[in-house]
């Protein structure tokens, strides 16, 4: 009884372990979606004005002449 009772809290203190390791990954991952959300946004936001902005052509217009 008291053998099995081991394995009992031995397997609980791995899953704990791995519990806690699942969770920093999880974390870990949550802040590198915040991050490309933040730079999707900035981008987003560079493209809008330089949609907007009248001196911007397109690049037919950065073409050497002798093409």
């Amino acid at each position: 009884m008291e053998s099995r009772l081991i394995e009992l809290e031995i397997k609980v203190a791995l899953q704990e372990d791995l519990l806690d390791a699942l969770n920093l990954t999880v974390t870990r991952q949550q802040q590198q979606i915040d991050l490309l959300q933040e730079q999707l946004r900035h981008l987003y936001q560079l493209q809008q004005g330089a949609s907007q902005d009248d001196t911007v052509g397109s690049l037919r217009d950065d073409i050497p002449p002798h093409y």
